[in-house]
C-alpha cells in the first residue's frame, strides 16, 4: 500500500464509521457512538505532531510523487459539500432542517471550528513542510470537514449516499494538503477531527432552534456562488 493510498484510507475509513448504521434508542448513546472515529483522529494527530514518523512520511511521499508536484484542488474542494447542500436544496432532496437552519448551523460550525483551528496554530508555532508558518492544524482539512460534516447531518437520514459524497471532497481535500507539501498528516487528522465533533456537538445541541424568520414564507430561491476569489450564496426573496 502506498502513501497516497494509506492516506486516502485514514480519511475516509472517518466516512465510514461516521454513516455506519445506529441502533440504539437514546440520543446521547448516538452522539457518542458517532464521535468514537473522530475522536481517535483527533488522538492519532496529537501523537503524531513532530513525530519522526510523520517527518519520514513527507520525505518519502514527496520522493514518489516528485519534489515539483503541486495541484491546488484543495483550494476549491474544501468548499464543494456547501455547494452540494444548496444543490440538493434546490432539486428538493429532503433534509432534516429547513434551508436558514442549515446555514444557520453551517456558519455556527465553521465559526467554532475555524477558531480553535487557528488558536491551536497561533499556540503550536509548528512549521509546515514548505518551510512556511501555522501548519498545526490544516486549516483547508478543517473547513472542508466541517462543510462535510454538515451536509451528513442533513441528509443522512433521508438519503445516505448523497451525504456521504462531502466526506469524499473533504477527504481529497486533506489528501491534497499533504501531497502540495503544505500540511503534515498530524495537521490533517487533527483537522478532520476536529471538524467532525464539533458540527456534531453543534447538531446535538442545535442553538438558537426556534430563530427562524424565513420558516413560513415559501417565494426564496437560494444559490450558491464560487469565483476565483470567493465563495458566496445568492438569494432572493418575491414579495
Amino acid at each position: 500500500m502506498n502513501k497516497i493510498t494509506i492516506i486516502i484510507f485514514i480519511l475516509t475509513a472517518s466516512v465510514l464509521t461516521s454513516n455506519a448504521q445506529i441502533t440504539d434508542s437514546t440520543r446521547t448513546k448516538r452522539f457518542i457512538k458517532k464521535n468514537i472515529f473522530p475522536t481517535l483522529l483527533i488522538g492519532a494527530g496529537v501523537m503524531l505532531n513532530n513525530s519522526q514518523f510523520e517527518q519520514d512520511f513527507q520525505v518519502d511521499l514527496r520522493n514518489e510523487i516528485g519534489n515539483d508536484f503541486e495541484l491546488s484542488i484543495d483550494d476549491y474542494f474544501q468548499y464543494v459539500p456547501i455547494v452540494e447542500m444548496y444543490l440538493f436544496d434546490i432539486f428538493k432532496v429532503k433534509a432534516q432542517h429547513h434551508w436558514f437552519d442549515q446555514t444557520k448551523y453551517l456558519f455556527i460550525s465553521n465559526l467554532i471550528t475555524a477558531t480553535l483551528t487557528h488558536s491551536i496554530k497561533r499556540l503550536s508555532l509548528k512549521t509546515r513542510p514548505d518551510g512556511s508558518r501555522h501548519s498545526f492544524p490544516s486549516g483547508h482539512t478543517t473547513l472542508a470537514f466541517t462543510n462535510a460534516a454538515v451536509l451528513k447531518n442533513e441528509f443522512y437520514q433521508t438519503n445516505s449516499i448523497l451525504s456521504f459524497t462531502g466526506y469524499l471532497f473533504a477527504s481529497t481535500t486533506g489528501t491534497f494538503r499533504i501531497l502540495n507539501n503544505k500540511h503534515w498528516i498530524s495537521d490533517v487528522l487533527l483537522g478532520a477531527g476536529i471538524a467532525i465533533v464539533v458540527t456534531n456537538i453543534v447538531y446535538y445541541f442545535e442553538p438558537f432552534k426556534n430563530i427562524n424568520p424565513f420558516i413560513k414564507i415559501k417565494n426564496v430561491s437560494l444559490l450558491p456562488q464560487i469565483s476565483e476569489n470567493q465563495v458566496g450564496v445568492y438569494f432572493s426573496l418575491k414579495l
